[in-house]
């Protein structure tokens, strides 16, 4: 109980924020004409800001089955490559079952948090850590869903720039690192404009226009902005990291890893 409790608090910060972003998200929804139960059952199935927005937007403009999946599982892609990232980090005696249980909570926060961690994280603390986030994610586009239908439709208008700002703050920060970046993501932004204002191309349909978009522009920055060896960070072995105490937490000698 006392790892579980250890994630919890490590998780709401977490949990916090997505309560807002996801606000955000229930009000978009029901703007879509979509029904709160509905709103709330893709948040807590999914648990992903951008792959959702999306979603809803194509379900809108009744796009088909092929073009939503495929939107979805390059939008999401890379939460496959996190999962394999922290798989070297868990309890190597956490069972297949509940390492699938906790890749159903992985997001960007919560893999950030539990990287970096100083020792490899067992089940219970990843399930704590997971916890507050789902909750705060569905409760969050609950609540926007409910409080739409009497919300001010100004105040409605302003919740739905939420959502953008969210992903302006997402690349923002590593385009002002990086030039590299930032000539992908101005890429990506010309594909798009070309594809929505250009005749005959804007008639791609939303899903399509994101994949076309999102392939050339990391093709052309795998071409001409590869990653060298020397730009690698050095990762140590998590055997040299178990040495390290976590400040915040310590378990005792006798204190069990298995669930």
């Amino acid at each position: 109980m006392r790892e579980y409790l250890y994630g919890l608090r490590k998780g709401l910060p977490i949990g916090l924020g997505y309560l807002a972003v996801a606000f955000s998200f229930g009000v978009l929804t029901t703007s879509l004409g979509m029904t709160p139960l509905f709103a709330t059952i893709i948040s807590l199935t999914n648990i992903t800001s951008a792959g959702q927005y999306a979603g809803v937007k194509m379900m809108a403009q009744t796009a088909g089955y092929l073009e939503i999946g495929l939107t979805v599982l390059l939008i999401n892609l890379r939460y496959s490559l996190m999962s394999l990232s922290l798989s070297q980090k868990i309890d190597e005696t956490m069972p297949t079952g509940i390492r699938l249980l906790v890749g159903y909570g992985i997001t960007d926060e919560v893999y950030a948090v539990a990287i970096m961690e100083h020792k490899k994280v067992t089940a219970k603390y990843m399930f704590g850590l997971i916890t507050l986030p789902i909750v705060m994610w569905t409760l969050g586009t609950l609540l926007g869903a409910l409080f739409s239908e009497i919300m001010p439709e100004k105040l409605l208008d302003a919740m739905g720039i939420a959502l953008y700002a969210m992903f302006i703050a997402i690349i923002i920060p590593d385009a002002r690192k990086s030039y590299k970046v930032a000539t992908v993501i101005a890429i990506s932004i010309a594909l798009t404009c070309i594809m929505t204002y250009v005749p005959y191309v804007n008639k791609i349909g939303l899903g399509f226009k994101t994949i076309i978009a999102t392939v050339i522009a990391s093709l052309i920055g795998a071409i001409f902005f590869p990653i060298k060896d020397e730009d690698k960070p050095e990762i140590k072995p998590i055997a040299e990291k178990e040495n390290v105490k976590d400040p915040e937490y310590e378990p005792e000698e006798d204190e069990s890893y298995d669930l």
